[in-house]
């Protein structure tokens, strides 16, 4: 696990980040960064926020390019 800046690009903004092998994708998910369906089988990352209420309760599955591109690019799902 590491801890990046979000998807606002807010240095204040700390996120958890962890990877999640192709192997351990069981289930699928929707991205919020392109709105298109992670498979299960594909390799992604589950980020959620580090000083906010919620926590990991508000986790969120990205693909990891979307994840990557997050400061190129607006959210297309609300992150709540």
């Amino acid at each position: 696990m590491r801890t990046e800046i979000g998807p606002a690009g807010d240095e204040d903004e700390r996120y958890a980040v962890r990877p999640i092998p192709g192997s351990r994708a069981t289930k699928p998910y929707r991205c919020p960064g392109c709105d298109q369906e992670i498979m299960s089988g594909v390799a992604h990352v589950v980020v959620w926020p580090v000083d906010r209420i919620g926590g990991p309760d508000d986790r969120r599955h990205w693909h990891t390019g979307c994840w990557s591109g997050r400061g190129t690019r607006k959210l297309t799902r609300r992150w709540s």
